[in-house]
């Protein structure tokens, strides 16, 4: 029998820390620190969502009058009585068996007794002290050598749905800079079109606040109000409709679905109840009207079947993409694979809970064929990991939000800081790697 080797002390676990943060809608958070015998630390920050899939891992909270009942202290107390004894001593770079080491621990299937919010925070400061220890970035610890390239970015630019209170039914009206080469243009031409569309909402008297993930909250009367306003804006900002500029959607239909019905605020400026295929008709309509080049949850996360014939009517230049009824699960994209619905799919890994599982997830899209867009949530922090996995892990879209509010810059900056550090620069992945072509 073989002896195993020590683990040396650049990568053996000395420490693992947890304190209470606050995210960007001013709610407690968990953040961790990972720090190995020689000194490495990882740094990472728990986000939370505000529309969820049923299938994701759950955040541990409080309960109980403070914060909303929203306060994390059990979640912390966790790290230090259970995570940090049962890690401590182990290999920083050994990801799956630490990852796979806390799932044992927490003992439930959707991470409810540790919570998602400690696990994945752990996780992610994991990943970062083991690449400390290897002196790199974490993108480059993930990239391991190989090439790696800056994604194309999407990002908001009206927020509605859960993110603006319902304002509008769909969740995110956003902006992909389709004809855009680098990193550096396609943000240049997000912030124009940014610009132009709020000021076409001051002139227009339709300017209501910011979302929460810092997209404009319009007062429109009907949905396709805002799809006309996103075209005169990027026209505004003196680009083209679908050349330079596309549109993306993520209408969040689990929202405001169940059972195959759905209740719209404002369908035509009056409240309608749709059946599944007549939701997918007007959605079919929008895409033959205006620039989509993707859309998200375009039917609820119950809707299977309503799933997979829209992706079959839509076509397979559309990128269909799947969230809800997904949740970063590679068992539930293969599933949805099986009966066609969807050819995308977010990767959150707040989730699935640990990074492990996430890249489980973004394996399955690509052994299918599927696109995969790394996420970000509406309640975030400065942290910045998901670039670094976005570039590291080779995926070749990014969702962060709006091009507002320093959570969401600190994304977008910290892509241009990445890169001056690339073989490539800031060039995107080639037109041609993308589905809409």
């Amino acid at each position: 029998m073989t002896a195993t080797a020590p683990v040396p002390p650049t990568r053996r676990i000395a420490a693992v820390r947890a304190r209470r943060v606050w995210d960007s809608r001013g709610r407690p958070t968990v953040e961790v620190d990972v720090e190995t015998e020689a000194g490495a630390r990882g740094r990472a920050i728990a986000p939370a969502g505000a529309s969820t899939g049923s299938g994701e891992a759950v955040d541990l909270r409080d309960g109980g009058p403070a914060f909303g009942g929203l306060d994390v202290r059990r979640a912390i107390s966790g790290i230090e009585r259970e995570i940090a004894p049962a890690l401590r001593g182990l290999d920083v770079a050994d990801q799956a068996a630490l990852d796979a080491r806390m799932i044992a621990l927490d003992g439930t299937s959707d991470r409810s007794r540790l919570g998602g919010n400690a696990l994945v925070a752990t996780s992610m400061a994991i990943a970062h002290a083991a690449a400390a220890a290897r002196g790199l970035p974490l993108w480059a610890a993930l990239a391991d050598g190989g090439p790696a390239v800056l994604p194309l970015p999407e990002i908001q630019v009206f927020g509605g749905g859960a993110h603006a209170g319902g304002r509008l039914d769909l969740q995110d009206f956003m902006v992909v800079a389709v004809g855009a080469d680098d990193w550096r243009t396609a943000l240049d031409r997000t912030a124009e079109v940014y610009r132009a569309a709020g000021r076409l909402l001051v002139e227009a008297g339709r300017l209501q606040g910011v979302a929460d993930e810092g997209g404009f909250w319009p007062a429109f009367d009907d949905n396709e109000q805002a799809l006309t306003m996103l075209v005169r804006a990027i026209e505004a900002a003196g680009l083209r409709p679908g050349e330079d500029v596309a549109i993306s959607l993520d209408i969040a239909a689990s929202n405001f679905g169940r059972g195959g019905r759905y209740r719209l605020a404002r369908a035509d400026g009056t409240p309608r109840e749709l059946a599944s295929a007549e939701l997918a008709e007007l959605l079919l309509g929008w895409l033959r009207r205006y620039p989509i080049v993707s859309i998200e949850d375009p039917l609820a996360e119950d809707d299977p079947e309503g799933l997979a014939a829209f992706t079959a009517a839509a076509g397979p230049r559309v990128q269909v993409v799947l969230d809800d009824a997904v949740v970063t699960s590679a068992a539930r994209i293969r599933a949805h694979a099986a009966r066609g619905a969807g050819n995308a799919a977010l990767i959150k890994p707040n989730q699935a809970g640990t990074l492990t599982e996430s890249l489980a997830a973004l394996e399955a899209t690509r052994e299918l064929g599927w696109d995969a867009i790394v996420s970000a949530r509406s309640g975030e922090t400065e942290d910045t990991t998901i670039v670094h996995l976005a570039v590291g892990w080779g995926v070749r879209q990014l969702k962060v939000g709006s091009f507002a509010r320093s959570e969401r810059m600190a994304k977008w900056n910290e892509g241009l800081r990445i890169g001056e550090s690339l073989a490539g620069g800031f060039a995107l992945p080639p037109r041609s790697a993308f589905r809409w072509r």
